[in-house]
């Protein structure tokens, strides 16, 4: 009987145990607390890229009015006029004079004055066909109007490339303007080689002039026969052009024959070597290292460029430096668009070296003919086939 009562006894005291032990008893003391675990810091959003409209004809130059509305140069010689939001109906701005449109030849670049709320001058540049004389041949002109409602007023040719020649390849053209508010002009030699080390012409060089049309004081001085305006020369056909936002100077990007593409800073008075020297090859040579005209290097009788493209050639055209706050990660790089190449480049920059290049979006297969950064920030680019696209968070 004793025996029985003490295993009953422990019966009883092993449950009293195991009740506690599930948590079933007021004075059971709580384990720790489980650690929280901390929410991760999200990723900055993927840049988007967004087909704003896809209806404008082969569109070459956009220039952003103070409002932010658009105005795009097409290159069978219409100018017209976007909302901000580059959506909706296409406005057509009146006044632009006849342009040779075969070829690579048209409407081209676009530029609005620096004190357009006060004096709302618009730049254009085309290739003017000849007359005379001269019928049957173009050059590379730029003119100017005062834009009034969507009409352009008091239009006049500030500048004209010298000679006019035959042939619809290599006009260049971009207008960017300094900070002094001279106005640059990027010409190509029209497919002619030699005139762009020929001082005597404007064919292959980048001229500075006067919102006026007239010729700065402060130009190189190239002696003798050298026609007015020159800034640099030995340029090929350059299609990019922006000022650098800290050291103001020009950058220029011009397409090389088979491969030999090239970004450069065009300085007063600079010799950029074509067509004596180029990375790249002669039309219907094997392309490869030994077929570089020139031997390739340019130094030390001429500038070498910051960065060039080989074997293959990509066109490169429109060019701008982004100092916007949508992508910060970005400030401070080089943008070029390509027509060959299809692709948009990003060009990462130490200083005046070009560090690095990534190609984007070479998946849509478009040719970005012209690349700028809107007030907003983002990244707009107009393609071949009538797209404007952007590039935004």
């Amino acid at each position: 009987m004793k025996q029985a009562r003490q295993s009953a006894w422990t019966l009883l005291v092993a449950l009293l145990w195991l009740i506690a032990g599930c948590g079933g008893g007021g004075g059971a003391t709580a384990g720790p607390a489980p650690t929280p675990t901390p929410t991760p810091t999200p990723n900055p959003t993927a840049p988007q890229l967004t087909t704003l409209r896809s209806d404008l004809q082969s569109p070459w130059g956009l220039a952003f009015l103070p409002d932010g509305q658009m105005l795009v140069t097409q290159k069978g010689g219409s100018l017209v006029r976007l909302a901000a939001s580059g959506q909706g109906a296409a406005t057509t701005i009146t006044g632009v004079p006849a342009v040779a449109s075969a070829g690579q030849g048209g409407l081209l670049d676009v530029a609005i004055d620096p004190d357009f709320a006060s004096a709302p001058w618009v730049y254009f540049s085309f290739s003017e066909p000849g007359a005379g004389a001269e019928a049957g041949k173009a050059g590379t002109s730029v003119a100017r109007g005062k834009l009034t409602g969507n009409a352009l007023t008091e239009v006049a040719v500030i500048f004209r490339q010298a000679p006019k020649v035959t042939g619809s390849g290599h006009f260049g053209s971009r207008l960017v303007f300094a900070r002094d508010k001279t106005l640059f002009v990027t010409l190509g030699e029209r497919q002619l080689g030699s005139p762009a080390q020929d001082l005597a012409q404007t064919l292959g060089k980048v001229v500075r002039i006067n919102r006026d049309g007239s010729m700065p004081g402060d130009n190189p001085a190239f002696g003798v026969g050298a026609r007015a305006g020159l800034w640099s020369l030995g340029h090929r056909n350059p299609q990019g052009a922006a000022l650098h936002p800290t050291t103001g100077e020009l950058w220029v990007s011009e397409h090389g024959p088979q491969g030999g593409d090239e970004i450069n800073i065009a300085r007063a008075g600079a010799n950029y070597g074509w067509p004596i020297k180029s990375y790249g090859c002669n039309y219907g040579d094997p392309v490869g290292d030994a077929c570089r005209i020139g031997g390739g290097v340019h130094a030390p009788g001429y500038v070498e460029p910051l960065t060039y493209w080989v074997p293959t050639s990509v066109a490169p055209a429109g060019l701008t430096f982004y100092s916007g706050a949508m992508f910060p990660e970005w400030q401070g790089q080089l943008f070029s668009g390509s027509l060959a190449g299809t692709t948009l480049w990003r060009l990462q920059l130490s200083g005046n070296t070009v560090a690095s290049r990534t190609a984007m979006h070479a998946d849509l297969g478009e040719r970005f003919r012209d690349v700028r950064q809107a007030p907003d920030g983002a990244i707009l680019l107009l393609t071949d086939s009538g797209k404007l696209l952007r590039i935004h968070r």
